[in-house]
């Protein structure tokens, strides 16, 4: 209508749509009761977007769309001023002869209780797709997940008031504090959850052990206890037990030890 170029208009539009919510709900009194996500935006968004989420994964562990992309997106986007994110636990696209497999869906399940928010989908081939509730064991093993993310809730409120206040991301890319150590420019599959937990999710298939880089610090594997000050290490990895540990000196030290005491694998 204006005649300006589509293309140069085009990126506009995931603005003004998360302006257009943003409104509605502050106009409605709603603003803060009721949280919208989206997965496009532009410049403009980080005001009115309060929650992202990273589109639609394949349902896989591939590094093209899989598991670990998420990841990627989120740190991206928290460089770019959106500072809460999250995905589709198990991913959503399912094409041709890719399934989602339980084992991926724990994976990014464990993941994903290290994240702002944790949400299912079904994917788009619910019927031919794994989903948790056609498994006992694997509700069982989702239930523990979902009690330790809600545990975490005083840190993840208190990662979240920093973000509103400040403007730090709740997912960080390492060198956000570690700015120092250059590993921590190219290190895409790792991030810190607010200051004091390093998360390194295990996204690839039939492995329960992993290695993690840690900047030089003072860290406590969550799950052994075991304390590391830095570099490569190797640390057990079962499912439920993803790779995290947290900083030695952190105010959360006690609820991070009661997590890791009240729910062991």
């Amino acid at each position: 209508h204006s005649g300006e170029s589509p293309m140069i208009a085009h990126n506009r539009w995931p603005v003004l749509w998360a302006k257009c919510c943003y409104e509605a709900l502050e106009e409605s009194g709603n603003l803060g009761k009721i949280v919208y996500f989206m997965r496009a935006g532009g410049t403009g968004s980080q005001k009115y977007c309060t929650l992202l989420w990273a589109g639609d994964q394949t349902v896989d562990f591939s590094r093209h769309d899989g598991l670990r992309t998420a990841i990627t997106a989120a740190l991206s986007a928290a460089m770019c001023g959106c500072g809460l994110s999250h995905s589709d636990i198990g991913g959503y696209t399912s094409m041709g002869q890719t399934f989602r497999t339980e084992e991926l869906f724990l994976r990014w399940a464990e993941m994903s209780m290290f994240t702002p928010m944790m949400r299912t989908h079904e994917c788009n081939r619910p019927d031919t797709n794994f989903q948790y509730y056609e498994s006992d064991g694997c509700m069982e093993k989702l239930s523990r997940l979902v009690k330790i993310f809600t545990e975490l809730a005083p840190y993840i409120r208190a990662c979240g008031k920093e973000n509103a206040e400040r403007g730090l991301p709740v997912m960080r890319p390492l060198f956000l504090h570690y700015e120092d150590d250059p590993r921590t420019y190219v290190i895409q599959y790792q991030y810190l959850l607010g200051r004091d937990l390093l998360v390194a999710p295990v996204y690839s298939a039939h492995t329960d052990r992993w290695l993690v880089y840690l900047p030089q610090d003072e860290w406590v594997h969550l799950w052994s206890g075991e304390e590391y000050t830095g570099g490569d290490v190797y640390v057990d990895a079962p499912l439920g037990c993803p790779p995290v540990f947290y900083r030695k000196g952190s105010p959360y030290a006690g609820l991070f030890q009661t997590i890791a005491k009240t729910y062991p694998l």
